[in-house]
This record gives structure tokens, sequence and C-alpha cells, in this order.
């Protein structure tokens, strides 16, 4: 069964969570998400009764406001994003203008979504004031309402009552794990560095992330990280170190977009750490490659 995501985001990890959920311990009583974007892993676990209890975490709080109205309060949401959404038609390309406008200043739940819901791609990108300033997808109106609002409806009912959202810096969650739960991390592959990326919120710098998954490995608590992959030739982002003891798959997700716009056959692969902790907890054996359906996905 497909995975509901009523946020439109680049990136998600949806087509590719029943593959990172083979590695789930049969007994998980905690899915803790520290980069959580969407949640897709989450939402997708708790279809599958792959856990008890989420713990759903992101840095950018305004992803957090949004998805805990969609959580614990699904009609609400719904209803103000018709409202926007039936308020546009006719003057799609300004009411977006002004919308986006006013999220910047007031950070309404119903303006992210409806923003996150016509830009281009579902791609969000942010300026250097932290602001959202990705454009319009004009050809598009955005999700229609009554499918907005199924989407909605199933994300609430397979999280309510057993989520709990955060807006913490990493470690910090990092810091509330224990060795019962099971922490999948999703965190930005280009934002690791001091430069700044528009692609997103909040980079983490590389070396304070490899310390923190020291920390989670002194504790014993098990883990998951998409982290890095490649396309061709070009590679995205660095191997983790060694010293953490890490196994890692190589997910072949096909081909790009961008390459079969070109006329490429290049593949694109995507990596899945998978800690010690992680591997004593598991009765299945951890292949180097597999590979996903052939789909048109584009890693970011």
């Amino acid at each position: 069964m497909k995975t509901p995501q009523p946020i439109p985001y680049q990136g998600s990890k949806r087509a590719l969570a029943p593959l990172i959920m083979n590695y789930f311990p049969e007994k998980v009583d905690r899915l803790i998400e520290p980069f959580a974007g969407s949640a897709a892993v989450s939402v997708a676990a708790a279809m599958r009764n792959k856990a008890k209890r989420f713990l759903i975490n992101d840095i950018n709080s305004s992803l957090i406001n949004l998805l805990d109205e969609i959580v614990n309060d699904p009609s609400g949401i719904s209803e103000n994003y018709e409202k926007l959404w039936q308020e546009q038609l006719g003057n799609e390309k300004e009411f977006f203008l002004r919308i986006r406008d006013r999220f910047n200043k007031e950070k309404r739940n119903d303006d992210f979504l409806y923003v996150m819901a016509r830009c281009i791609k579902g791609a969000i990108r942010y300026n250097a004031n932290g602001e959202f300033n990705q454009s319009a997808d004009n050809r598009r109106k955005g999700k229609n309402p009554k499918n907005m609002k199924q989407e909605i409806q199933l994300v609430s009912k397979y999280l309510k009552g057993k989520s709990e959202f955060t807006s913490f810096d990493f470690h910090d969650v990092f810091k509330m794990a224990q060795p019962e739960d099971l922490i999948y991390m999703d965190p930005p592959y280009q934002g690791t560095c001091k430069n700044r990326d528009p692609r997103y919120f909040s980079g983490i710098e590389f070396d304070r992330f490899v310390r923190s998954l020291e920390y989670l490995n002194e504790k014993g608590v098990p883990y998951l990280i998409s982290y890095d992959g490649k396309t061709g030739n070009k590679t995205y982002g660095n191997d983790l170190p060694s010293n953490l003891e890490l196994h890692k798959i190589l997910i072949e997700v096909g081909r790009s977009t961008q390459s079969t716009l070109l006329g490429n056959t290049d593949i694109t692969y995507e990596a899945l750490y998978i800690s010690n902790a992680l591997i004593n907890k598991l009765s299945t054996d951890i292949p180097e490659t597999v590979s996903l359906k052939p789909k048109q996905l584009e890693l970011i």
C-alpha cells in the first residue's frame, strides 16, 4: 500500500521506506527521526506496525508544527488548505507570492502547506535569512483539496496518539535515545559542511555528526543512516569513517531524472548505513547492494 504523503517533499524516502524497513528489528519500542523532513519513514513504519511510538524531530520548526497539526488536527488543516486552494483560482501566480510572503512573516501552517504544494518539484529552498524563497510551478494549482484531505486523514490515523513532535538539535535528540529505540537518519547530504546550501533549512557539520554517531555507539543505540550516494561517476557526500564500524548497503534506485533528460544511462545509488548495535538485533544477512524496482528517482 502506498504511503500517504500530504507534504510534497523532494528527497523524501517514501519510495525507499519499504526497503529500509527490511533492516528494522522485530520489536521497536520507539522509532526516532532526528531529521524527519516529511516523516515519510515514520508514516510508513506506523502503517506496518513496525514501532509502538514515534519521536519526529526536525530543526525546521515550521515542518514540525505542520506535521503536528496534520496528525492532531487533520480537519482544521484540511479546511484551511482548501480555503487557500479555492482562493487562488484565477490569480494563482500573484496569490502564491502573497501567501509565501505571509508565511515568512507569520509562519502559518496552512500557508506553509499551500506553498509547498505549489512550489517547483516540491523542493523547499531558503535564502540567507532563512526565508522560504522557492518559486511556484505555475503549471499546477497544487494537490486537489479532496486528495489532500484523504492523505492528511490517513497520516493522522496512523500516527495520532503515539507520536511526539520536537524541534531540537540532532545531538539533543540522540541524548534522549535508548537501546530499545531505533533511530533512522536522513541528514542533509550537501549540508554537512560549513558552506550554506539553500536546499536545507540548516546544514550539519561533518565532524560533529561523526562525534555524535560515536556517542550513539557508546550508548548501544541502534540506528540506520541514509547519507550519501552516487550517480555515474558523481558522488554525493563523503563516506562515513571506518572507525564507526558501520555496514554500508548501496541501493540501486534506477536512472536519475536528470540523466534520462540528457539521454544518459547513469544509475543512481543511495547508501544506507547500519550500526553494529542494529546488526546484533537482526536475523537477516546484510548485502552490499540491493535494487529497487526501476523508477525515475533523483538523488538530491
